[in-house]
C-alpha cells in the first residue's frame, strides 16, 4: 500500500508525464507546419515570377484555392462598372487609408473585383477608368469576415477586409468570381489609386514555436525525474 499523501504525488507525476507527451506532440506539429509553410513560400515565389495568364473563368472557380492560385499573375480585359466601388480599410507605408475595390465586367460576361490600389483617407474617391481596359495583377483569395479587430458591416458600408462574396451581395453583382485581383502598378497618376502595393510575405515562426514546446517538454521531464527520485528516496527511508 502507498503511504498516505502519495496519491497526490502519483497524480502530479502522471500529469507531468502527460504534459511532456503533449508538449512533444505540439513541437512535432509545429515542425510539420514549418515544412508546409516553406513549401507554400516556395510555390508563391515561383508563381510571382511567372508571366501573367488569363484569369480563371467560371468553369475553374470551384478549383481556385489559396494553395494553388494565391498570388498568381493574371490578366483580364473588360469595362469597370461605374458607381459600385467599395472602400476597404487599409494600412500601408503611405499611412492609413483604403483599398479601392471596383467591379470589372469582363469581355466574357462575368465580373471580378479589382483592387485598383490604395487611396489615403484624405483623398476624394477616384472614379474608375472609362472604356475598355486590360488589368494585370495578382490573384488574391477572398478575405471573409473582417479585419483590424472589426467585422465587416455591409449595412453601414464599413469594410475591414476584402470579402468578395459580401461585397458582391452589397453591390448586387452577378456572376462574380470568388477571388479578387490586386492591380499592378501603372505609375503614379494624380487622383488615382496606387496599385502594385501587394506585400508577398508569410510569417514563419514555427521553428521558434517548436523549440518552445520542446523546452517545455524538457522541463516537464525534469519534473518527472525529480518526482520519481523523491519517491524512491522516500521508499528507502
Amino acid at each position: 500500500m502507498a503511504r498516505p499523501g502519495w496519491a497526490g504525488r502519483y497524480l502530479v507525476l502522471l500529469l507531468l508525464v502527460l504534459s511532456s507527451a503533449l508538449f512533444v506532440g505540439l513541437g512535432l506539429w509545429q515542425l510539420e507546419r514549418r515544412t508546409q509553410k516553406l513549401k507554400l513560400i516556395d510555390a508563391v515565389n515561383h508563381r510571382v515570377d511567372q508571366p501573367a495568364a488569363d484569369a480563371p473563368g467560371p468553369a475553374s472557380w470551384s478549383f481556385v484555392s489559396f494553395d494553388n492560385d494565391a498570388y498568381r499573375h493574371v490578366r483580364i480585359g473588360g469595362t469597370f462598372a461605374g458607381g459600385r466601388d467599395t472602400l476597404v480599410q487599409a494600412a500601408t507605408g503611405f499611412g492609413p487609408g483604403f483599398w479601392m475595390m471596383s467591379p470589372l465586367r469582363t469581355d466574357a460576361g462575368w465580373t471580378v473585383l479589382v483592387n485598383r490600389g490604395f487611396v489615403s483617407a484624405d483623398d476624394p474617391r477616384p472614379t474608375a477608368p472609362q472604356g475598355h481596359v486590360v488589368v494585370a495583377g495578382l490573384l488574391r483569395i477572398s478575405e471573409p469576415g473582417g479585419g483590424f479587430l472589426h467585422s465587416n458591416d455591409p449595412s453601414s458600408d464599413r469594410w475591414y477586409s476584402r470579402d468578395v462574396a459580401a461585397i458582391g451581395r452589397a453591390r448586387h453583382l452577378t456572376r462574380l468570381a470568388p477571388y479578387f485581383v490586386d492591380a499592378a502598378s501603372s505609375g503614379r497618376t494624380r487622383g488615382q489609386p496606387m496599385g502594385g502595393l501587394t506585400v508577398v510575405s508569410f510569417p514563419n515562426n514555427h521553428l521558434q514555436y517548436a523549440l518552445t514546446w520542446f523546452a517545455l517538454a524538457g522541463l516537464s521531464m525534469f519534473g518527472v525525474r525529480r518526482a520519481w527520485r523523491s519517491r524512491s528516496n522516500s521508499r528507502r527511508g
